[in-house]
């Protein structure tokens, strides 16, 4: 797949979102299903609908972002039982290169890719726009950190799990986190990682829940309940 240039000195270029919920659409009737979410010809990934979603009640949104050399089928699959118990439908973008564009030279491309995702998203589908999350896995979980950093006025919360860095162009707004990492990791091990840059956000301010586990580099399943909670939990 040929990688588009975007020149970083455009908001796709520093990593901003544009698409916001309350988009003007058809929103029909869709049935419980994890479906190839396109426009056109242009497919963006996958979108898990959970029971009991109604157009006329709006629903929390998770852009789960899959690790190095993965796609989004895997993303969808770590989460999705718990998702579907708690209403949360899951959008898993498909990067356009073997991993995330920050992490191969600069913002861009798949930026562009999950602002049309979501544009298409809140057009389809009734979301609340005070629940609208970003999270993800190893590289995944990297660039969620990086997206929820630059664009805080958009996701309230992000959800990282065993991230590697964080590479913002800036900031905006507060989000809260929820990083978690395995003590047996040998792919991002966590004291050249989550060790550093969970106290990094501590410092600068920003409200961390961090979870380490005896485990390498996955998600357990109570980790994922957990931070399925924490993403709904309407505590200020």
């Amino acid at each position: 797949m040929s990688r588009r240039i975007i020149h970083e000195d455009t908001p796709a270029g520093r990593g901003r979102l544009a698409a916001r919920p309350g988009m003007e659409g058809d929103r029909p009737e869709t049935p419980p299903s994890i479906q190839t979410l396109s426009a056109g010809t242009e497919r963006f990934g996958l979108i898990s609908v959970p029971p009991g979603y109604r157009p006329d009640r709006p629903a929390p949104l998770l852009v789960l972002l899959h690790g190095a050399g993965g796609e989004a089928r895997q993303a969808i699959g770590w989460l999705q039982p718990v998702a579907d118990e708690a209403g949360l439908i899951l959008l898993a973008p498909q990067s356009e290169g073997p991993t995330w564009d920050v992490i191969l030279g600069g913002y861009g491309p798949d930026v562009k890719r999950i602002d049309d995702a979501l544009a298409e998203v809140f057009r389809r589908f009734a979301i609340d726009s005070g629940r609208v999350a970003v999270g993800g896995f190893s590289d995944g979980a990297s660039y969620a950190l990086s997206l929820g950093l630059i664009n805080g006025g958009l996701f309230r919360r992000v959800a990282a799990f065993s991230p590697g860095f964080a590479a913002p162009s800036g900031t905006d707004d507060h989000p809260r986190f929820y990083i978690s990492h395995g003590t047996g990791d040998t792919v991002l091990p966590i004291d050249s990682c989550s060790r550093r840059l969970v106290p990094r956000l501590q410092a600068a301010g920003f409200d961390v829940l961090y979870r380490e586990f005896d485990g390498g580099h996955t998600v357990p399943p109570d980790i994922a309940r957990e931070a399925v909670g924490w993403l709904l939990d309407d505590t200020p």
